[in-house]
């Protein structure tokens, strides 16, 4: 395992935090936040668990040649449209979509695919809507929401495709698993 420069700077905010709680105070503040942080990982640990699983599975479950072909920058609107119907069902919170995405980029999905994804997931998730917003907002609101969100996901796949290929922007293959 190694650290990466993300991995440490968030560690340093952690201590940062747990010594203005200290300052503030003392002990009892530190180990009442670390009291929480417990909580909250034991809460989260089944979502966090089964999305790494099924990070895992998809990664070893579907051929490289699979999953470029199919989200890959050669699927053209045809991967975008996929990707965003995967996002659209795909259940949970980030600890689900992220190892996904996560998986399905070191087998091949390109950037404009894994970011119509997570739009779709964001702004369609059907779960979402059916457990949260058609009891409160109504079928009229909803309907609207969902129409003017529809085109979104490929809109964004499409720009992604297209800063990828940009002198400006060069995005690094996730390494090989």
């Amino acid at each position: 395992m190694r650290f990466k420069t993300s991995d440490i700077v968030f560690l340093g905010l952690a201590c940062a935090g747990g010594l203005a709680c200290w300052y503030q105070g003392g002990s009892p503040f530190v180990i009442a936040g670390l009291a929480e942080a417990v909580g909250l990982l034991l809460m989260v640990m089944p979502q966090l668990v089964a999305g790494l699983l099924m990070g895992g599975l998809i990664a070893r479950l579907v051929s490289r040649d699979k999953v470029a072909s199919l989200l890959g920058r050669q699927s053209g609107i045809r991967g975008l449209l996929l990707a965003s119907a995967a996002g659209a069902v795909t259940p949970g919170g980030p600890f689900t979509s992220f190892p996904i995405v996560h998986a399905l980029w070191v087998a091949g999905a390109d950037a404009g695919a894994l970011i119509a994804y997570l739009t779709a997931w964001a702004l369609i998730g059907l779960n979402r809507l059916i457990v949260w917003e058609l009891p409160f907002m109504g079928v009229e609101f909803t309907l609207v929401r969902v129409l003017v969100s529809l085109p979104l996901p490929i809109l964004a796949g499409l720009i992604a495709r297209m800063l990828v290929r940009s002198p400006l922007l060069s995005m690094k293959k996730a390494p090989a698993e």
